[in-house]
């Protein structure tokens, strides 16, 4: 896109009732960093008419399209022409959510009338994804703007700062450490020797060892709550050590601490059986104390150790959103809790009681006045049915229980919460905005006369445009809108965001795939059979694969250049309806595709013939296709999320082969605009495959089918390993490297060819495994694939189709198969470069040379040469 041809820019237009919220005035600000230069305006009047006049034709639809009110198109041009950004005259943008976003409001003077003006914002960062965490980190002050815009560089401190701090503060973390249990042991002193302690110890840096100097179980024997958010703690047993005599330990906080990658949950609960809170969890023993603490009647400044002095009765609101609560516990009750006006329970799985069970005993809440609750969710799937057994009840989830009973809405929620920007300390400032980035983005492609480009564009609005937040009752519109001052061509763009709460899709869905099932698979004896004449004249082949021109060498075959003469049609293209018009074909030629054969090449129909036919099998990922199932896919992450699930996700367009615009992820708000680059699956990442040397790999299978039903399918004795360049890891900056999470590099100059028998050895010696073992099982994974097709689909089968498919496919750590893709025409140039040997079958070696002449055996001649029936 030429710099000074088009540009793209939004319009921020008033076009309904006037803004009355007046700020103190702010400097003006001509441009903004990012913008581009433009042709210069004309200066002579009868220039600018025809010049607007031009404006308005090249632009029409796209002026129609935005919503622009036709009394502002003659403001808008002037501005778009003169590059007036005037915004800083008339807007202010302030911090709000404390700190955590930012919104726009008027800082004129007065007020702004009904379509009475127009204003221009500006791009101030576009990039291709591949491209973001390099810019963020090399160009100056990128990172830092977009930190400020997007609200994360709050509390960003560098690690000379800290280490400042540190040297001019306390001396270190164990002072520090030591200052707060020196402050701790004399309150206890001063209240008595047997108050119960609480001692407040988050992010000081303390490790393994500096916890079990502080001693702390024998200088708090009444320590009832101990935070150790944000350490430095790694082994289970040294915290043990540290804090295991403290028998009377109620409440404890290990968040984001490393120990809680190495399993230390289990040694802890067993190790302190008193404990009723573990990191902000309920755990089996909450009673008393746990409910006290969320009725915020017990605290650092009333630590109450004992049950009896813990009086639940004071308690008027009570919440115990997101606890992880499976089971209520058995002192949460109408007695114990006499005086409770407003409870919340959102967020807990609660799933050890029936719906019938926790419905009765909240209806004995009889003076509740607020409830919040999930809808639907553990107490059922209906706000009509609580509100019945709750009669003095006046809100539920912040909505007027007399405006629900007059709509009759069964499922109700209170508007969704700000989605605020989150980022963990220590984090740098361009993985926080890599992280943020998705509430502000925005998206396009281009696209010229012959194709649409294959990789988005992402962009964020500037200061002034990302500060303009969504309101059910608007009084602004903002618009995109592309100028181009030299050109008669024009394009448009339009977004479009949705989040619903997804919790009951999920679980349909999922029950849904549990009962799905097919026929127990049947192999039968092979019905085709050889196609070439009785008087032995050769099969005449049209192609446009240079690799079957080349290598199709065997005399049952002879290349045509004539479609219509032709016996087999063997071509990379679709044969249709359409093109067997053009080219004058019958319906008995042979063609090297299936009818309906969508349904295992188009990723998204592919997982939707699995899951018809299998329900939901282990050897494929959950998988969800966005465009229809949007929403158990956010049910999916939120319970993932919610019980400490892995929780990355890639994401997958629906007909692109080699891994374009396929991007690896663990933000809900990336999975969700991605949507917007184009159809996708999104489906659960393989985060533990099996590694080779430390790297990625996949394996790619041909599958040949002579017959769907029956099913006949032969697999190929040869088999193609392809190698990531890169070591693998989880780390989050790594997602954006391509050689890192990706296997088929063939495609961009990089490529280590490896031998398969060479890989086999080496693979087995590496990881201890018997290769036939494994081949067996995606032998039998490959088969189910194909027999979903034949269950799901028998108007595949056609007399007159033959066709080979690439299958991909991955193993996890524990060495089973996952299916990624079925690719149609599969790319065969390895097949027709390298000679291998076969590891099953004669084992002998078979020459690249000879692929189509087996290819074509097997289909056309009924061979079985180096390849193995399914």
């Amino acid at each position: 896109m030429g710099q000074g041809v088009r540009r793209f820019y939004h319009s921020l237009a008033q076009v309904s009732k006037p803004f009355f919220s007046p700020a103190p005035p702010v400097r003006r600000r001509r441009r903004s960093p990012g913008a581009i230069a433009m042709s210069p305006a004309a200066t002579s009047p009868d220039d600018r008419i025809r010049s607007y006049e031009d404006f308005a034709r090249v632009h029409a639809y796209l002026l129609a399209a935005s919503g622009i009110p036709p009394s502002l198109h003659q403001r808008l041009y002037r501005k778009l022409a003169d590059e007036v950004f005037d915004g800083g005259e008339s807007f202010s943008v302030e911090p709000c959510e404390g700190g955590r976003q930012r919104r726009l409001i008027l800082a004129a003077e007065g007020t702004l009338g009904r379509e009475s003006d127009v204003f221009l914002v500006d791009h101030a960062w576009s990039f291709r994804l591949s491209d973001a965490l390099k810019q963020l980190s090399e160009v100056p002050g990128l990172a830092e703007r977009m930190a400020a815009l997007m609200c994360v560089d709050l509390d960003k401190r560098t690690e000379l700062e800290e280490a400042d701090e540190q040297d001019n503060g306390n001396g270190g973390s164990l002072e520090s450490a030591l200052e707060v249990v020196e402050k701790e042991r004399t309150r206890i002193q001063e209240k008595g020797s047997d108050f119960a302690a609480w001692l407040e110890l988050e992010e000081l840096g303390i490790d393994d060892d500096m916890l079990i100097a502080l001693d702390l179980s024998s200088k708090f024997p009444n320590m009832v709550a101990l935070n150790l958010w944000g350490n430095k703690l790694q082994d289970p047993e040294k915290i043990m050590k540290g804090i295991g005599e403290c028998r009377r330990l109620k409440a404890l906080w290990l968040n984001e601490n490393p120990a809680l990658k190495e399993g230390v949950d289990k040694v802890i609960l067993d190790g302190l059986p008193e404990l009723e809170i573990y990191n902000s969890h309920f755990t089996r023993k909450a009673g008393e104390w746990a409910l006290g603490f969320c009725g915020d009647i017990i605290g650092a400044d009333n630590p109450c150790s004992s049950a009896e002095s813990i009086p639940l009765e004071n308690i008027v609101s009570l919440d115990l959103s997101d606890r992880c609560i499976h089971k209520l516990p058995v002192v949460f009750s109408p007695r114990k809790l006499s005086s409770l006006l407003s409870l919340n329970i959102r967020g807990n799985p609660l799933d050890q009681m029936s719906s019938d069970d926790l419905l009765k005993l909240i209806s004995g809440f009889t003076q509740l006045q607020e409830l919040e609750v999930d809808i639907p969710g553990p107490l059922g799937n209906s706000a009509i049915s609580i509100l019945e057994c709750l009669p003095n009840l006046s809100l539920l989830n912040g909505i007027n229980v007399a405006s629900i009973i007059e709509s009759g809405k069964h499922i109700i929620d209170s508007a969704l919460k700000p989605r605020l920007p989150e980022w963990s300390p220590q984090e740098s400032l361009p993985e926080r905005v890599i992280g943020a980035m998705w509430l502000y983005l925005m998206t396009y492609r281009l696209a010229d006369e012959e194709k649409i480009d294959e990789t988005p564009v992402w962009y964020v609005m500037d200061e002034l445009g990302s500060a303009m937040r969504h309101s059910d009752d608007a009084n602004f519109r903002i618009a995109p809108f592309l100028f181009m001052p030299d050109v008669t061509q024009f394009c448009g763009l339009f977004m479009m965001f949705i989040l619903e709460k997804s919790a009951l899709e999920f679980r349909k869905y999922k029950e849904q795939l549990q009962s799905s099932s097919i026929c127990p698979s049947r192999k039968v004896t092979p019905v085709t059979k050889s196609i070439r004449p009785s008087d032995g004249q050769a099969l005449r082949v049209f192609t446009d694969i240079p690799q079957v021109e080349e290598f199709l060498t065997r005399p049952e075959f002879v290349l045509t250049s004539d479609p219509k003469e032709a016996d087999i049609i063997w071509v990379s293209m679709q044969v249709d309806s359409e093109l067997k018009n053009a080219l004058g074909l019958t319906d008995q030629q042979y063609t090297n595709q299936f009818p309906f054969e969508a349904c295992l090449v188009m990723k998204h129909h592919l997982a939707e013939t699995i899951h018809k036919a299998w329900g939901s099998p282990e050897w494929l990922q959950p998988t969800y296709n966005l465009e229809t199932h949007l929403s158990p896919l956010i049910g999916d992450y939120c319970v993932r999320k919610r019980d400490g699930m892995d929780n990355l996700w890639i994401m997958k367009p629906w007909n692109m082969a080699r891994t374009i615009d396929t991007t690896v992820t663990g933000d809900l708000s990336a999975i969700i605009r991605f949507m917007e680059t184009g159809p996708k699956i999104c489906q659960k990442y393989i985060e533990c495959p099996a590694l080779f040397q430390g790297r990625k790999f996949d394996l790619r299978y041909i599958v040949f089918v002579r017959s769907i039903c029956p099913l006949e399918i032969f697999l190929s004795d040869v088999f193609w390993v392809r190698l990531a360049n890169n070591q693998y890891t989880l780390e989050k900056t790594s997602f954006f490297e391509y050689e890192t999470h990706f296997t088929v590099m063939n495609y961009i100059g990089r490529m280590n060819h490896m031998n398969t028998p060479e890989f086999v050895k080496e693979f087995e010696k590496e990881h201890q495994v018997k290769w036939l073992e494994i081949h067996g099982r995606i032998r039998d994974m490959i088969r189910c694939v194909f027999e979903s097709a034949t269950a799901v689909h028998p108007e595949m089968q056609n007399p007159f189709s033959r066709a080979i498919y690439g299958v991909d496919v991955m193993l996890d750590n524990k060495f089973n198969p996952k299916i990624l893709e079925v690719t149609y025409c599969p790319d065969c140039t390895r097949a027709c470069k390298y000679d291998n040997q076969a590891l099953m079958g004669s084992q002998g070696v078979i020459k690249g040379s000879e692929f189509f002449n087996t290819v074509f055996g097997c289909l056309f001649l009924d061979e079985l040469k180096d390849v193995s029936p399914l």
